[in-house]
């Protein structure tokens, strides 16, 4: 019995846009997606201005937030994958931003 493979392309994020509870990923096979911002906590927990500060990586598979050192492939969007951090690294992150900018660790 032979078994045959089927190879998806996974498109090109194109655009990005966050608002107050969701990512949304224009991708360039036109298809829109669109998922819950509580599926990133750090992007959740990020100011308007932190996340509207990404850039495309790997010529648009992913995403990155260099503030929040976060970063959100295409693939795992398209797969339905949220954020894989752990409750334990969360929350060091988390006690890090109430922390004055000077005492912050450096990256």
């Amino acid at each position: 019995m032979s078994t045959s493979t089927v190879e998806l392309a996974i498109p090109n994020a194109e655009r990005v846009i966050v608002t107050q509870d969701t990512l949304q990923v224009e991708l360039s096979d036109g298809r829109m997606i669109a998922v819950p911002l509580a599926w990133y906590p750090r992007l959740l927990h990020a100011s308007k201005k932190e996340r509207g500060n990404w850039r495309l990586i790997g010529k648009g598979q992913g995403i990155h937030w260099n503030n929040l050192d976060e970063d959100i492939s295409v693939e795992g969007l398209l797969a339905g994958r949220p954020s894989g951090e752990s409750q334990r690294s969360f929350k060091k992150w988390l006690a890090s931003r109430a922390l004055p900018r000077s005492k912050r660790p450096r990256r």
